[in-house]
């Protein structure tokens, strides 16, 4: 078999959409089919075990190859022997980081153009993107192959696809190698590692709800399987022995599944699908853009610290509100690509590949919340998490009563505090005289038992106060020997802390302080994986920032 068949390599052969590539090669029995990626080894899940891939690789219809495509040497010693090289190879699309793309994109493109050109591989078919004439601004309508590369691209990843892009149609007919470039339209299927993870990860922070912009914006969605039926059409087009200009060499090419939707429309059938919230609350996206430019900044400042790559930013927000759809009959008439799957079947397997992610399947809270437990769990905590709404309303009606009339009346603390004691006595004797039941009424009692302090609680707040005495008095002793800079930074922080706290007035504090104990607590309770998620992404920015300045400080310490 080896003997009858020709070698193809597939760059990136282990990512999302070259996945689906490597499948339908397989299993069209074309060529025998090298994986290229990253990997030292090729990890294959059970499924590809026990399917059409893992056959492959035992039989030696398909090898798998460790390569980085930054390394030339690395990169001629994958394709030698191939025929045709099917570039799919890209960072990710969501990290905004240059030097990355740049690297990948522009640097490893060229080098596998140079590997194919000095190999002479016949053919090179370029996975590109729809945004290299998309500058997040003007919405594309029906735009064909004629659009120019914008000024100035959308982000950095569209900015070094348009080279890598440039540079492999430029490379068409040098040594014979024949190339072209195909630019799929926002992918989705199952295997999708960004698009439906996002929503299912803003749904379950509860952010599923927004529409971003008018929701009218028109987008091209392209289903997986379609993208990689795209590169086969290609390939044969390419191969087929015809005139350069006839068979679409040379060219860029959009492809989509040729059915134009609203995108906050699929994003609805997307999520609604998985059982989740959908869109139906307009934002207006001039609204979100200084927000996200401010999270943007701060991710160029704290992402060399760790910090996630964050989901609110300008490029997202542009491609969220604007419209992208594509014209394919370019690619249609020179390539013969015409979608194999439809975008309801598409939808269809890709919903019900995610049935992990479905909303009735994430696993359920066992026991009270973290903020009930916090809150003691008792009538404190059933009042502030509004869990006897009745209960709740009156309390708040009680706090208000008393802010209008001892608060706003500008009294010292001590007058406010003596008339609040004065009313709750008057209360209080008031209640105790009035009969069980008025109008039918029960009348509840307040037992006695409410005002006793045990001896028991009485030696364990005062344990609580010797050993928060003893605690300060052993970090004034850490101070004295002046060695611990970190501990130093941290009673810095508290006491300037306290001292911005202790210019509050009664007033404000009293008026920040409400909202904050029934609503905060009310909400960490809905979202307490993402709030989690991201006190423990600060925990580790913190430390890291932590270990950064101890070795800073070590290092002026040692050149002293």
């Amino acid at each position: 078999m080896s003997a009858e068949k020709s070698w193809c390599l597939v760059t990136g052969g282990r990512g999302f959409a070259a996945r689906h590539l490597v499948e339908m090669l397989i299993r069209n029995d074309m060529f025998l089919v090298r994986i290229g990626d990253l990997e030292p080894a090729i990890k294959l899940s059970a499924e590809e075990e026990n399917g059409t891939l893992g056959e492959a690789l035992e039989s030696g219809r398909a090898e798998y190859v460790s390569m980085d495509l930054r390394d030339k040497a690395q990169v001629l010693k994958a394709v030698e022997g191939a025929e045709v090289v099917f570039h799919m190879a890209a960072p990710n699309s969501s990290v905004n980081n240059y030097q990355l793309h740049y690297s990948v994109n522009v640097q490893g493109t060229k080098n596998v153009i140079d590997a194919c050109v000095e190999l002479k591989v016949k053919r090179l078919i370029y996975t590109s993107s729809a945004s290299v004439v998309f500058d997040g601004i003007h919405g594309i309508l029906n735009g064909d192959e004629s659009l120019p590369y914008p000024a100035k691209p959308l982000d950095s990843y569209s900015a070094t696809k348009t080279e890598g892009e440039a540079a492999v149609i430029k490379a068409n007919g040098t040594n014979g190698l024949l190339t072209c470039s195909l630019r799929p339209s926002s992918i989705f299927g199952p295997g999708d590692r960004l698009f439906v993870p996002s929503l299912v990860t803003a749904a379950r922070a509860g952010k599923s709800k927004f529409i971003i912009g008018d929701g009218n914006n028109i987008y091209d969605f392209t289903y997986v399987e379609n993208v990689a039926h795209a590169h086969i059409c290609a390939e044969r087009a390419l191969s087929s022995g015809e005139d350069v200009a006839k068979n679409g060499a040379g060219q860029a090419y959009f492809i989509t599944n040729m059915e134009p939707i609203k995108f906050w429309e699929f994003t609805s059938l997307v999520l609604g699908g998985l059982g989740y919230e959908r869109p139906r609350i307009k934002v207006p996206a001039f609204a979100v853009m200084p927000l996200a430019h401010v999270v943007e900044w701060t991710y160029k400042l704290l992402g060399p610290y760790g910090m996630k790559v964050p989901q609110l930013i300008p490029s997202r927000i542009r491609l969220l509100s604007c419209s992208r759809s594509f014209n394919c009959s370019k690619a249609k008439d020179r390539l013969g690509y015409t979608p194999i799957v439809s975008l309801e079947e598409g939808l269809k397997r890709t919903l019900e590949s995610f049935s992990d992610l479905r909303a009735e399947n994430q696993p359920k809270r066992e026991g009270p919340s973290k903020a009930h437990r916090y809150l003691g769990g008792g009538r404190v905590a059933d009042t502030l998490l509004w869990k006897d709404k009745k209960q709740t309303l009156m309390v708040l009606l009680i706090l208000i009563a008393i802010y209008y009339n001892f608060i706003t009346s500008q009294s010292t603390i001590i007058t406010a505090l003596s008339k609040l004691l004065l009313a709750t006595l008057g209360f209080l004797f008031i209640h105790a005289n009035l009969p069980e039941r008025i109008f039918g009424y029960t009348i509840e009692k307040i037992p006695v038992s409410y005002f006793h302090l045990s001896e028991e609680k009485s030696h364990q707040v005062a344990l609580s106060v010797a050993s928060s005495w003893n605690s300060a008095i052993n970090v004034l002793k850490s101070l004295c020997k002046g060695n611990d800079w970190m501990l130093f930074l941290k009673v810095v922080v508290s006491l300037l802390t306290l001292s911005i706290l202790g210019a509050i007035s009664f007033q404000s504090l009293f008026v920040i302080g409400l909202p904050v104990a029934f609503l905060a607590f009310c909400l960490y309770e809905k979202n307490e994986e993402a709030i989690d998620g991201m006190f423990l992404e600060a925990l580790s920015f913190g430390c890291k920032l932590k270990s950064d300045i101890s070795k800073k400080v070590v290092g002026v310490k040692k050149n002293e």
